[in-house]
């Protein structure tokens, strides 16, 4: 018996994933394509910044980022790497607190605004109850990141993101559950006047069955409990001790494991 460690949710053996930052009124328009397209993405914001001109309000948040993930991305957007540690415990953990209070749920995510940060400087993030937290290094590649507290994103949206979205389709069986990752900044489109780029790319992209579609978080928790299963020593028996089902591989085909389920592998 094969056992193979190669799907994300519902069997599907690729994910995508939508990053952008800063929170300011172009996002309206980019999560109305988002939606339209059954694309997910996690959107960064800087509390102190709500209600000034060209951001959007707090009154709107929860509503316009429903189905969505809302994310750290400090209070001020300072550069992180040269600010007092006091300082930088407020921007991470004042952001938090309000958006939390605006969301109703825990905020666990970040992206460091300049993409500033440093290796110590993600080390330190844990404490603050951030579990990852995005920079802007584009990999080029669909590789799972080795430290999602340093997660590299494949591109930004003008990094012809349409021929690597062609990539991502066509990506070789060889690669492990290769995962696209695409940030940027709504304001962009409406500056570069290329808001047919991210409805192409959408429609392109949108209701593949072999895709799933998530949040930044949604990726990360999927990942953390399938690494969380307990096998049995022969191999053959396998619990899932999570809250979220999981998909393994069973002789080249998905098996689904719900939470806290027992189950003999045949």
């Amino acid at each position: 018996m094969k056992i193979s460690f190669n799907y994300y949710p519902h069997g599907k053996k690729k994910a995508l994933t939508m990053s952008y930052d800063d929170g300011q009124v172009f996002d309206r328009k980019l999560v109305e394509i988002f939606n339209r397209y059954g694309i997910k993405g996690t959107f960064n914001l800087n509390s102190g910044k709500f209600g000034a001109e060209p951001y959007v309000s707090k009154d709107e948040i929860k509503k316009l980022y429903e189905g969505h993930e809302v994310a750290v991305h400090t209070v001020d957007h300072p550069y992180l790497t040269l600010i007092p540690k006091e300082e930088l415990v407020y921007q991470i953990m004042e952001d938090r607190k309000n958006l939390e209070t605006l969301v109703g749920y825990q905020v666990r995510g970040m992206a460091y605004p300049f993409g500033d940060y440093s290796h110590a400087l993600a080390k330190e993030l844990k404490a603050f109850g951030i579990e990852y937290s995005r920079t802007v290094n584009s990999t080029r590649s669909f590789r799972i990141p080795s430290n999602f507290l340093e997660w590299h994103p494949t591109c930004h949206h003008d990094q012809d993101v349409i021929q690597k979205l062609k990539e991502f389709k066509d990506v070789p069986e060889w690669e492990q559950m290769p995962l696209f990752y695409v940030w940027g900044h709504s304001f962009e489109f409406d500056r570069n006047g290329n808001w047919d780029l991210i409805e192409e790319f959408c429609k392109m992209a949108s209701f593949d069955e072999t895709v799933w579609y998530a949040t930044n978080i949604e990726i990360l928790d999927y990942l953390n409990a399938l690494k969380s299963l307990k096998f049995s020593a022969d191999g053959s028996i396998v619990f899932n001790p999570t809250f979220m089902p999981v998909w393994i591989g069973v002789d080249d085909e998905p098996v689904k494991i719900n939470s806290g389920e027992t189950i003999i592998l045949k």
